[in-house]
């Protein structure tokens, strides 16, 4: 099994605001992702930038996992983004408007000539309508060691901006089939995805539904825009108690002496597999994770 890390809460701070990345530090989300890009305004590219990486080097973010987003390559900011944030190593750097493979390629070429830790790995936005098209190519690029990606995330606003097509229907039903594509092309390479932003973060129930919606259709956290979303996050997103239940039980009747060596057994109301007893081993593996994550 490979390692298991949360990721239920992905929590978006602008690099531009020092006060939010102080408070960040107490905050129970699992992932903080720090923006120098759309969150920051082209006049306070620099600044963010240069604050970011003193940030990151300077840790005091606990057990969280630190992730920076910066500018796209081929932007005037990108090339300095990337040589500033490698050498502060942070968990990951996100890289926005992925279109094709090729892009992650350039980066984690770029990663190892800067001699950045084998830790910083890369996560990739999908963003737009060519990288729909891509998503198989672009996810296939965790074979390849060099490019070190090891997470998707879903970017809604601008997938939806270049498609035409209207968010705000509950239950996202134009997106859905994208956004079932992306995750099929996690799961085929072994990576983690995440959901992107809900826009109307006063809206709790709205939130809530699609945090659920997004666990149902197979992503392992959602990426927020304030603290407000992380409770609801880890809680959607995690394994519930009901979950964590069944799982041990299954590991414990497969585990009995006359169940050694079958392949399906009856469990309660319904036949299980060995694939049922896989899942629940990664149930109870991510329990611990967050246990630890919280200790």
């Amino acid at each position: 099994m490979t390692e298991i890390r949360p990721r239920r809460s992905v929590l978006s701070m602008p690099g531009s605001n020092p006060r939010a990345l102080e408070k960040a530090r107490e905050l129970p989300a699992d992932v903080v992702m720090i923006d120098i890009e759309d969150a920051v305004a082209p006049e306070a590219k620099e600044a963010a930038r240069a604050a970011v990486a003193a940030a990151v080097r300077g840790g005091a973010f606990g057990r969280r996992e630190v992730v920076v987003r910066i500018n796209a390559l081929d932007t005037r900011w990108g090339e300095d983004d990337l040589a500033a944030i490698a050498h502060a190593a942070p968990d990951a750097i996100l890289v926005p408007k992925v279109n094709g493979p090729d892009a992650l390629v350039a980066v984690g070429s770029r990663l190892r000539g800067l001699g950045a830790p084998a830790r910083t790995r890369v996560w990739a936005m999908i963003e737009s309508p060519l990288a729909i098209l891509e998503i198989g190519a672009i996810a296939s690029g965790a074979r390849d060691v060099d490019t070190r990606l090891s997470c998707l995330v879903l970017g809604p606003n601008d997938l939806a901006k270049a498609s035409r097509v209207r968010l705000g229907v509950p239950g996202r039903p134009a997106l859905l089939p994208w956004l079932m594509s992306a995750v099929a092309a996690a799961r085929a390479y072994e990576i983690d995805i995440i959901d992107g932003i809900y826009n109307a973060f006063r809206d709790e129930a709205g939130f809530r539904a699609e945090c659920e919606q997004g666990r149902d259709c197979g992503f392992d956290g959602k990426m927020l825009i304030h603290p407000s979303q992380i409770a609801a996050a880890n809680a959607v997103f995690g394994p519930s108690e009901a979950e964590t239940e069944e799982a041990r039980a299954i590991l414990a009747a497969f585990a009995l002496p006359e169940n050694q060596g079958r392949g399906a057994i009856p469990f309660r109301d319904r036949m299980v597999e060995r694939l049922h007893a896989e899942e629940a081993r990664r149930v109870l593996a991510m329990v611990d994770a967050i246990a630890t994550r919280q200790a």
